[in-house]
């Protein structure tokens, strides 16, 4: 099955290589078979010009909280490791320690202190340490936020009036109490939560909550509260080929079409059909026209396994076109670890290997045992 020479995808997308196969029951060509000693005299060797020349970005569509974007060119670990970065390991600021001088309402302590956790903030970690285990609070690497609110009955209050305030206890009711140079750093955009519209609790008249509240910088790694992010996924980009030599019969174009998302099938004069590339990614590949005997043969589901349609959505302070340079910025970061205990180990190994016979262990950590 060939493409369109007309096509707007890029040649390269028809490459079977790069296709996973799509049947009615299973799918096939998971993995990436260019590596080398795979194909006989072909050198896939990897190779960091070729690699540039592949790797492509693109932003598809924008918003204030999330994002969707194209990363063209990578192995499929890479853009896990992408997407198990931004949900994890991008450090943000979340409540840790709730001290409660009084609560008399209906909601438990635990399950109050469990809510304001997940409560997001509008702080931006980079101004922050990481508190240690056990370490003392500073205005470094802590936040300090009071909820006081007290649900009672309006006196005197006119007919059109509430006659009971306070009664729910929202996000906007965190009032933060600057420390140390506090005031000075967060003088532009004090912290508070992002949406100041959560509710936390409900009161009755006489009812109170009064507590403290510590926020620390920390990872969704150890805790959900510290995910920067509402959800990060991606999926493959669909692929829908027609097969020129047994064309869809016009008296079907109508239910062929139904078989796929809005949009991606067009039906021209006399009943051809064509595939509209640019609403490709809209396809859910439901597999409903491998349903249908009279369509066997007439088309091939496939996805690009090297394509990844990317959706983000931030909850946090950092906008949505920003969380996946924080995510390479802490892959960075690991890969330069990774490199430092290569290289040390390596200078542990030489120098052992320089060393005289018996004198330590080997690479392998084996000692040679001195005898008579």
């Amino acid at each position: 099955m060939a493409s369109s020479s007309s096509s707007h995808l890029p040649p390269s997308v028809f490459n079977p290589r790069r296709h996973v196969g799509v049947h009615a029951e299973h799918v096939s060509n998971v993995s990436n078979t260019e590596f080398p000693g795979h194909y006989p005299e072909e050198d896939h060797a990897w190779s960091l010009a070729k690699f540039k020349e592949n790797l492509k970005m693109s932003v598809k569509r924008l918003s204030q909280r999330s994002v969707e974007f194209d990363l063209v060119g990578v192995d499929a670990s890479i853009a896990n490791a992408f997407r198990r970065i931004m949900i994890a390991e991008v450090p943000t600021i979340a409540i840790e320690d709730v001290f409660i001088f009084n609560n008399t309402s209906v909601i438990q302590d635990e399950i109050l202190s469990h809510r304001l956790g997940l409560v997001p903030l509008n702080v931006d970690p980079r101004l922050f340490e990481f508190r240690p285990p056990g370490g003392l609070p500073t205005d470094r690497n802590t936040l300090v936020f009071k909820l006081n609110v007290k649900c009672e009955r309006v006196k005197k209050a006119s007919k059109d009036a509430p006659q009971i305030i306070n009664q729910v206890v929202t996000t906007a009711d965190l009032v933060w109490e600057p420390q140390g140079e506090q005031d000075t750093v967060f003088a532009v955009n004090p912290p508070a939560a992002t949406n100041k519209d959560i509710v936390l609790a409900k009161l009755a008249p006489e009812q109170i909550i009064e507590m403290e509240l510590h926020a620390v910088k920390g990872l969704a790694k150890e805790h959900a509260k510290w995910s920067a992010v509402a959800t990060a996924s991606y999926r493959l980009h669909p692929l829908v080929v027609l097969n020129p030599a047994k064309p869809v019969p016009p008296e079907h174009a109508e239910k062929f079409a139904r078989c796929f998302s809005p949009g991606v099938v067009k039906i021209g004069p006399r009943g051809a059909v064509s595939i509209d590339e640019r609403a490709l990614r809209k396809e859910t590949m439901s597999r409903e026209v491998l349903r249908h005997k009279e369509f066997d043969g007439c088309v091939e589901l496939k996805r690009v396994r090297d394509w990844f349609i990317f959706s983000v959505e931030s909850e946090g302070p950092y906008t949505p076109e920003s969380l996946l340079p924080e995510a390479i910025k802490v892959m960075r970061g690991k890969i330069a670890s990774i490199r430092a205990a290569a290289e040390a180990l390596l200078a542990d190994s030489e120098d052992l290997g320089s060393g005289a016979a018996g004198s330590g262990p080997d690479v392998d950590g084996d000692v040679e045992m001195g005898g008579e």
